[in-house]
């Protein structure tokens, strides 16, 4: 029996501008089988160390600030006839420690322990209860 490890996906969120809108994103997007659909051009790599044990971690104005956990991958065919992969999440969007991320292209991964932690509903209403501004500050100067 071989074991794969479990790995996490960061993927940018363009045109978000905070956690608030994407949980509004997820609450209004596309659903398959009752999950939340996130479409993609081409399916990671890695997936079979991440369906149903890793997140995909959001990438949100410059900071990895939520996640959510992936169920599944599926093929499906994109508008434009190509093929494309749905990345089957769960629909609860789970804040996390806020962390720096530059723009990237293509796939990002996350081992278990380089992760950010996620937020305590306590820790999330202080955090968000702060100024945009401030809150991106302190992150920047890692005091967040």
């Amino acid at each position: 029996m071989i074991l794969t490890a479990v790995l996490h996906l960061i993927k940018l969120t363009p045109g978000c501008a905070n956690v608030e809108e994407l949980a509004q994103r997820v609450r209004e997007g596309d659903r398959h089988d009752g999950l939340h659909v996130i479409y993609t051009r081409t399916q990671p790599k890695r997936a079979d160390e991440i369906a149903g044990k890793g997140s995909i971690y959001r990438v949100i104005a410059g900071f990895v600030a939520a996640r959510q956990s992936i169920i599944r991958f599926k093929p499906h065919t994109r508008h434009d006839g190509q093929e494309g992969t749905m990345i089957l999440v769960a629909p609860e969007v789970i804040s996390v420690q806020p962390r720096p991320m530059r723009p990237f292209q293509g796939w990002r991964y996350y081992k278990p322990e380089d992760a950010p932690p996620d937020l305590t509903a306590r820790d999330e209403n202080l955090l968000h209860a702060m100024p945009t501004h401030l809150r991106k500050a302190l992150t920047e100067l890692c005091l967040l």
